[in-house]
């Protein structure tokens, strides 16, 4: 059986007084990844607020799998919680993810900053201003900052907020290989997304309701997500899943409705939450 890399056991966390997460249980493994959904205010950021350390519980137990853990957790932020007008260059924004790596001489990081940007195809861009990024450049950078040091468990809050979905199919293939090495939690609106590619499910909404295993029924899902949903994979397009409200009269995914080879869901009876789009 897979190692246990975090342990929630009984978590209340909240702000003022106010409880958003009540009686959380979970338990994140090695190689794990792990899809978060859920309603906005239902307390999926206080989640992970709460595993990096960032939020104290009221209450409840949180155990890591040894230290070295507890203080390496990759971490890459929602795009709105950037501030694109700092002036600090692509190489130095990966470098800051060695900032706990004591240990690492002024070289060995050097060495390891451009080990990244080949890997991750930002050699050209090294030098490059944050803020003169496109949304999947900067995606790309955060991403690298996020694995540099080698973290046990990543996790990705929003990370579909920074790209083009043209780019959303590579993005995904890039965490699969750092899934063979690495642990990953990733929060997302899209529930397409989210199936499409994670091996576990968790939906939370004040409490948190675990799935093993991608497939979920959309009984299970207005269940525990508190609303009509309904989801429809899109044909030629495996890494999300189509949306409308039913309060909307057009969808926003651009796909031909005259196409029956990418018909768009919407076509089909597709719905969710009031509010929530394709794509």
């Amino acid at each position: 059986m897979s190692e246990i890399l975090v342990e929630l056991h009984r978590v209340f966390a909240g702000y003022n007084g106010h409880n958003v997460l009540k009686d959380i249980n979970l338990h994140i493994y090695e190689q794990d990844f792990l899809g978060v959904i859920g309603p906005n205010g239902g307390g999926k950021t206080t989640l992970l607020k709460v595993i990096l350390r960032l939020l104290r519980p009221v209450s409840g137990n949180i155990r890591y799998a040894g230290k070295n853990l507890e203080n390496n957790i990759g971490y890459m932020p929602q795009i709105n919680w950037i501030d694109q007008k700092f002036p600090i260059r692509v190489c130095e924004v990966i470098d800051s993810g060695l900032i706990s790596e004591k240990k690492l001489t002024k070289k060995q990081k050097q060495e390891k900053v451009d080990e990244m940007l080949i890997t991750m195809g930002l050699e050209e861009l090294r030098n490059k201003p944050v803020g003169e990024l496109s949304g999947g450049q900067l995606q790309r950078v955060l991403l690298s900052r996020a694995i540099i040091s080698e973290p046990q468990l990543l996790i990705l809050d929003e990370p579909n907020s920074y790209v083009d979905k043209r780019f959303e199919a590579h993005f995904y293939e890039r965490l699969r290989e750092i899934n063979k090495q690495t642990a990953i939690v990733l929060v997302s609106h899209d529930i397409g997304t989210i199936i499409s590619n994670v091996k576990n499910i968790a939906c939370v909404n004040e409490s948190l309701h675990y799935h093993s295993g991608p497939d979920v029924g959309n009984d299970w899902l207005e269940k525990h997500f508190d609303c009509f949903t309904h989801v429809t994979q899109v044909h030629k397009y495996p890494y999300g899943g189509c949306f409308k409200s039913p309060f909307e009269s057009t969808c926003h995914c651009g796909l031909d409705p005259q196409s029956p080879e990418n018909q768009c869901a919407l076509y089909r009876g597709s719905r969710v939450k009031r509010g929530m789009t394709c794509f």
